[in-house]
């Protein structure tokens, strides 16, 4: 048991401290006028995800491969990922009606600036079949899918790896001792890492404000700095704050009454998450945050087994600030557009992105590339609307990945006491260690 750090020494106060400092420097010198200075930035806030990205796949083959294999329960690990499933299909559906809901209410893209002969760079997706979403799920290549930060295989591969090892009796034991010694060094690692979080997050949130300050043309006339910044959150503020909304109504209409029914205490998990979610936010990056997730449920009460086998599932299947933004930002761009689209369009819409936000799962700006996709199938300027949208989507990416690792935290926990658990594999973690 450990003592209670002081603030000046908790991670979660200099994690905030370089959310504002990377905030204050990054609108004092703009891209365009200190290049040095947002190489700087971005190098910072790459280096630490790259960190992070190649810390996932050794830490997830590791303790998913160990949790099941010292379970020994073939039909436990079914019954967990059937229930994670049903859980993930009935809270996504949700946030897409509740995206639906708000940009009818607020239309979010009445009054908005588009240029129909806009380029966004963004190359839409083809919609993939249930089949090719399915047939996604099997590992072919490991080392591809750990290159391109593709969770699903991996996830899949480890849980039937850990399967066999159950099945291979005491001729095994060597194996599972190997990976419990590499689970056990990537705590380690992880926990080395995640003390160098403040500089990512100031990295990230210095980069991407330095980009907003570089400059745009208003009327003619260029402005730049901080007045651009301003420019910027004024013009969008309608659409920013639509999602903002939209998103907190998602925690409290969903999150809220699930944990309640779950008999998880609201504000125990909001504080066990707080890190990862700040990381999250500030670093627009769902892979930045999943490493002290991990750590952060087990430390609140979810079995390692648990956690390590639901979060990175959910990854592809449980992204709630994602799927609720695809429907709300296709909204606004054809109200934009001026298209009036029917109630029957839309709810065509929210069932093709139900099916198409799981087919996309792990791709850079997925949900831009989902959207253009979804906006050619109803008749939407795509390009021209995702160009619209680029002018925020940094801000609007940090709180749909912050809901993102929210609800994936949530799932967990929630999983963890449907089957019964929850607090009953007690684990310390690094910093607990004497």
């Amino acid at each position: 048991m450990t003592s209670k750090r002081t603030w000046y020494r908790s991670s979660t106060f200099w994690i905030f401290m370089g959310l504002i400092l990377g905030v204050i420097l990054g609108g004092s010198l703009p891209q365009d006028q200190y290049p040095w200075a947002y190489d700087t930035f971005r190098f910072l806030s790459k280096a630490f995800i790259s960190l992070i990205k190649g810390l996932i796949v050794p830490l997830l083959l590791s303790t998913i491969i160990v949790g099941i294999a010292q379970t020994g329960d073939i039909r436990a690990v079914g019954r967990m990922g059937a229930k994670a499933l049903l859980y993930f299909e009935i809270v996504t559906t949700l946030a897409l009606f509740i995206g639906l809901f708000v940009a009818n209410w607020l239309k979010p893209g009445a009054h908005l600036p588009m240029d129909m002969g806009a380029h966004s760079g963004v190359v839409a997706a083809k919609a993939k079949t249930g089949w090719e979403i399915a047939l996604h799920m099997f590992p072919s290549n490991l080392i591809q899918h750990a290159a391109e930060a593709d969770i699903l295989p991996v996830v899949i591969f480890a849980t039937i790896f850990g399967i066999a090892l159950t099945k291979v009796g005491e001729r095994g034991a060597p194996v599972l001792a190997f990976f419990d010694g590499v689970a056990q060094t990537m705590f380690k690692y992880t926990d080395f890492v995640m003390k160098l979080t403040p500089l990512g997050v100031f990295g990230a949130m210095a980069y991407n404000v330095s980009h907003m300050a570089a400059g745009h043309s208003v009327n003619g006339a260029v402005i730049k700095g901080w007045p651009a910044v301003f420019h910027l959150l004024k013009q969008y503020s309608l659409l920013v704050g639509s999602l903002y909304l939209a998103l907190i109504l998602l925690f409290i209409l969903v999150f809220v009454p699930v944990a309640w029914l779950a008999g998880i205490r609201v504000l125990a998990f909001v504080k066990a998450i707080k890190d990862p979610a700040l990381t999250a936010f500030s670093t627009a990056s769902s892979e930045a945050a999943l490493p002290k997730l991990l750590e952060e449920v087990v430390r609140f009460g979810v079995p390692r087994q648990v956690a390590s086998f639901v979060i990175p599932t959910g990854y592809s299947f449980n992204l709630d600030g994602s799927t609720l933004y695809l429907v709300l930002a296709s909204l606004t761009i054809a109200q934009a557009a001026g298209i009036h689209m029917s109630l029957g369009q839309q709810l065509l819409m929210v069932f093709t992105f139900m099916l198409t936000s799981k087919g996309v799962a792990g791709v850079p700006r997925a949900t831009l590339v989902i959207i253009a996709a979804t906006c050619g199938s109803f008749g939407l300027p795509g390009e021209a609307g995702i160009a619209m949208l680029l002018a925020v989507d940094e801000i609007m990416d940090m709180a749909r990945t912050t809901v993102n690792v929210i609800g994936n935290g949530l799932a967990s926990v929630v999983v963890a006491r449907w089957e019964r658990v929850f607090g009953t594999d007690p684990e310390p973690l690094p910093d607990q260690e004497t």
